[in-house]
């Protein structure tokens, strides 16, 4: 980042673009519920990089630095889109979103069950609010110590700890009507719950 700040490098951002791109459209991904949002969004982030290079502090740690120019992108473009037009991901890019589908699915059933608990998961975590979501990305998807995540959201770690705490506290609200384990009918039987 220094070669860019100071001196204008292109070799230099091209390669900080090429080691950050990859995780900065995973966090655009995460935060907006979209993958064609995401991969214009981690762009912009990229452009803004280049046009505030003379504001980085060489003193501070460059990844908190794109956190946050990353996650004000993806506030500013919530706000900017309604709540209801977040479109789902139906296309090949959706496994981006939430990486929980199990890698040793002994068959394609387990495969598929993992795949709608994952779509569930994220549905859930697309309806938190702004901050709450945040800090489940960054900590459970990016994995950023708590530390780390109150740099890039310019918040004491104890408010980081809180919101972690509701963010989890209202995500498992959401879930447990979906992932709840049984249920009692009227005449004692149990009965699975099914998505």
């Amino acid at each position: 980042m220094w070669r860019v700040q100071t001196q204008d490098d292109h070799g230099a951002f091209a390669l900080l673009v090429e080691r950050w791109r990859e995780k900065i459209r995973q966090l655009c991904v995460r935060m907006t519920g979209n993958a064609h949002h995401g991969e214009d969004l981690a762009q912009e982030v990229f452009a803004r990089v280049f046009e505030k290079r003379r504001d980085f502090n060489p003193a501070k740690r460059f990844s908190t630095w794109v956190w946050r120019i990353a996650l004000n992108r993806c506030y500013d473009e919530l706000r900017r889109l309604p709540r209801a037009a977040t479109e789902s991901l139906d296309d090949e890019n959706s496994t981006v979103v939430l990486d929980i589908v199990a890698t040793d699915a002994n068959t394609p059933r387990d495969a598929l069950a993992a795949q709608e608990e994952a779509e569930c998961v994220r549905q859930a975590l697309l309806r938190l609010p702004e901050n709450y979501r945040a800090v489940l990305v960054l900590r459970h998807y990016e994995n950023l110590k708590l530390r780390e995540i109150a740099e890039v959201l310019e918040v004491p770690e104890g408010t980081v700890n809180s919101r972690m705490a509701e963010a989890l506290a209202q995500l498992t609200r959401l879930l447990e009507p979906t992932f709840a384990p049984e249920k009692k009918n009227t005449r004692g039987t149990k009965e699975l719950l099914i998505v």
